[in-house]
């Protein structure tokens, strides 16, 4: 396969070369591919240098897949270009996420969806990924009703600004450029993405709306609220369900316990429960906290954390491109000469 990385040099284009290489993706040629002022410089892959190239480079090159993370505005332009000429594109970015037209994946959850007609797959927002991977076997099971989820969110998923600025504060230093309107070291901002005519964010709705077209279930009620912690390893998500059927918290934790892609760590007697500094680097999506709720019933509290450069962005999109191999949906144009 001859894969293009579209955004190779970014916090998630760089997580994702280093996943493509861990999961032994087959990639026959890489293409690395960056803004202008990256174009001629090198990356390393499995040991190899390969150079960066331009997007419009990158089309000539005419590559099997073309997994982008280069913002929305990049993807709407250029995405279609590559699908004109027979690559498939994964795209991380919010551009294709409500476009009808297109799937948003997650593939645990609803990979199945994908043909070979579609040549621009959305990989959702990284909250919404972690969450409905624990959602969709409970779902299947009793039947979601309302969904209640309240995020604490790395500063990883701003970018490397915002990195940078927690840094710069940790040590003192705040004369750089910011990435935020207030500190975030030692604060916490219930602010992620821009506000809405309805009052919430974004981010916010982005959960709401991306929930209900993974699980294909527009009768789920979701509602959010998506803050900005000072950590780095990934985000963490409080989650209160309520369900059309009843449960035992038993059953849901066997559930989820053979539930693909999921870790259980619900061990308070031993004061264990999942972190974001035990998922950092990890793909899996680590579940715990699972206790009735009391003040109403068939509801379930549940704490939910990820990596979200990894399973939030660059694993989920790789595993899309995983699924489209194994399953014949992406060819190598090569074999189709």
């Amino acid at each position: 396969m001859r894969v293009a990385v579209v955004g190779a040099t970014g916090l998630v284009g760089t997580q994702m070369l280093k996943v493509l290489e861990e999961r032994d993706f087959p990639v026959s040629e890489l293409i690395p591919v960056a803004s202008e002022k990256s174009v001629g410089k090198t990356i390393t892959f499995k040991g190899q240098p390969f150079s960066i190239v331009g997007l419009a480079t990158a089309v000539e090159m005419r590559p099997d897949i073309a997994i982008f993370s280069a913002g929305g505005s990049t993807s709407l332009e250029w995405a279609p270009k590559f699908a004109e000429i027979g690559t498939t594109v994964i795209d991380n970015s919010s551009a294709w996420r409500m476009d009808p037209t297109k799937k948003l994946v997650v593939p645990e959850v609803n990979a199945s969806v994908l043909t070979e007609d579609d040549k621009i797959i959305a990989n959702p927002n990284c909250s919404t990924i972690q969450m409905v991977v624990a959602l969709k076997p409970l779902h299947d099971k009793y039947t979601i009703k309302r969904v209640v989820v309240s995020t604490y969110q790395s500063v990883t998923g701003t970018g490397v600004k915002a990195v940078q600025q927690m840094e710069n504060e940790r040590k003192g230093i705040f004369n750089g450029e910011m990435a935020y309107k207030y500190p975030i070291d030692m604060n916490v901002i219930p602010h992620i993405d821009v506000f809405l005519d309805n009052g919430y964010t974004k981010e916010e709705m982005k959960m709401v709306l991306e929930t209900k077209k993974i699980m294909g279930d527009d009768s789920i009620a979701v509602t959010a609220t998506t803050v900005r912690i000072p950590v780095v390893g990934g985000h963490s998500e409080s989650v209160n369900i309520e369900f059309e059927n009843e449960y035992e918290l038993a059953e849901v934790r066997q559930i989820l316990e053979n539930t693909e892609g999921v870790i259980v760590v619900d061990d308070v007697a031993n004061f264990k429960y999942p972190m974001p500094k035990d998922a950092h680097n990890r793909d899996e999506v680590f579940v715990g906290r699972l206790r009735r709720d009391e003040s109403q019933p068939k509801t379930l509290n549940m704490w939910i954390v990820a990596d979200n450069l990894r399973k939030g962005a660059a694993t989920n999109a790789v595993q899309i491109g995983e699924y489209l191999v194994k399953n014949g949906i992406v060819k190598a144009q090569a074999e189709l000469v």
